[in-house]
């Protein structure tokens, strides 16, 4: 239930993003391609941080949902602890945002076209989903450290995230250079991860412990 509603949540964030872009194209003079790329980079950043904004209005819901289950509770604890749902929020923020891209990525392989023709990097598709796959994982760890911020109201840490959403996004606009795009996307993968392992309880020793097959 939580990764569902978490997905609607980006859908919501997706669709007024995508309503205020698609007015502020209409509204304009579509011949003007600086005025077109300018808008799609405005697109782009709003619906980042339209998405932040959707990702910290659930938290602020999961955080009463919480509450309740405790005064519901027995023994006056809930059942699931606010790290346990921001891993969970995270990957469906995450699974959602890479169907859409799969769906956009598959209705560019149906045609009318074929990528690669006229000079086009043969390696769109494989780039995509290497693209798509580092997003999911980047949404799961941004879950867990957006959480953690507003938890401790470590502001700081809130900022650390959407400023990676919106490095991570900007990045595509290097496109067709795909090596602008995925090489530091997976840079700031390795870091968010490893911030949110060590946040969640992680340690050196417990990584040492699993590679040698320790309890």
């Amino acid at each position: 239930l939580c990764l569902s509603c978490r997905a609607f949540f980006w859908l919501v964030s997706l669709l007024l993003s995508s309503l205020i872009w698609f007015i502020a194209v209409k509204a304009s003079d579509p011949h003007d391609e600086p005025l077109q790329k300018g808008l799609l980079i405005f697109g782009v950043m709003f619906s980042v941080l339209l998405q932040e904004a959707f990702r910290f209005l659930y938290y602020k819901l999961l955080r009463k949902a919480i509450e309740g289950l405790v005064a519901l509770s027995e023994d006056g604890c809930s059942p699931i602890s606010i790290q346990q749902m921001a891993y969970v929020a995270g990957v469906g923020f995450g699974l959602m945002s890479g169907a859409f891209s799969m769906i956009n990525l598959l209705a560019d392989a149906l045609g009318p076209g074929t990528v690669g023709i006229y000079g086009d990097s043969q390696l769109y598709f494989l780039t995509s989903a290497f693209m798509t796959m580092v997003l999911i994982f980047l949404h799961t760890f941004w879950g867990i450290l957006f959480f953690h911020g507003c938890e401790n109201r470590r502001w700081w840490e809130i900022a650390a995230v959407v400023v990676m959403h919106l490095a991570v996004s900007a990045s595509s606009f290097c496109n067709p250079v795909y090596v602008g795009s995925l090489v530091p996307s997976y840079v700031l993968m390795a870091v968010a991860a490893t911030w949110a392992y060590l946040l969640s309880g992680g340690s050196a020793q417990n990584v040492r412990r699993f590679l040698l097959c320790k309890s």
